[in-house]
């Protein structure tokens, strides 16, 4: 009848912005696993990585389905998200960044198949964040899950740039087209 029901067992729309954000999120995770497909076929040694942020974004999803507004204490206790996995992030980025050469350019997804659908994750990701955010801001989901796609988007980002430069791929940058 076009309802679905959140972790609390609340009724909602299915065009509800929480299911919105939960299919962004699955798609995101659908996205990396491809992804961690092509770059397993390609021996990285972050593949792990993928597979763990996969783990993650379960845990953004049960977030996510549990509204702040119709919550219980079991319920938050259960879905919970805190600040630590951002900063693993912020730490794989640091260390992903200081191996690669400076940007100099835009550069356009590109740079093999591992590299691609790693730019093609980022996208994904950053919509789902723009689906998290007015979440955030109306109180309804925790300000760590936004965070966390945030700093995923550039970590996603970073690792497409590792993949090429491991690869030994070009990456295409942007040409402004002549007048």
């Amino acid at each position: 009848k076009g309802f679905s029901s959140t972790f609390t067992g609340e009724r909602r729309p299915k065009g509800d912005r929480i299911f919105e954000a939960l299919g962004a999120t699955d798609e995101l995770s659908s996205a990396i696993g491809l992804a961690g497909e092509f770059s397993s076929e390609k021996g990285h040694t972050f593949v792990d990585q993928l597979h763990k942020v996969q783990c993650m974004l379960q845990d953004v999803g049960s977030n996510l389905a549990t509204p702040l507004s119709s919550a219980r204490e079991a319920h938050l206790k259960r879905t919970s998200f805190s600040e630590k996995p951002v900063l693993e992030l912020e730490q794989w980025i640091d260390s992903y960044s200081e191996q690669l050469p400076p940007l100099r350019a835009f550069i356009l997804p590109s740079g093999g198949r591992s590299s691609a659908a790693l730019h093609f994750s980022r996208a994904v990701c950053r919509r789902a964040e723009r689906c998290v955010v007015p979440l955030v801001q109306a109180g309804e989901a925790d300000p760590n899950v936004a965070k966390y796609l945030n700093r995923l988007s550039d970590y996603l980002f970073v690792l497409a740039r590792y993949a090429a430069m491991k690869e030994g791929k070009e990456e295409k940058i942007y040409i402004k087209p002549e007048p």
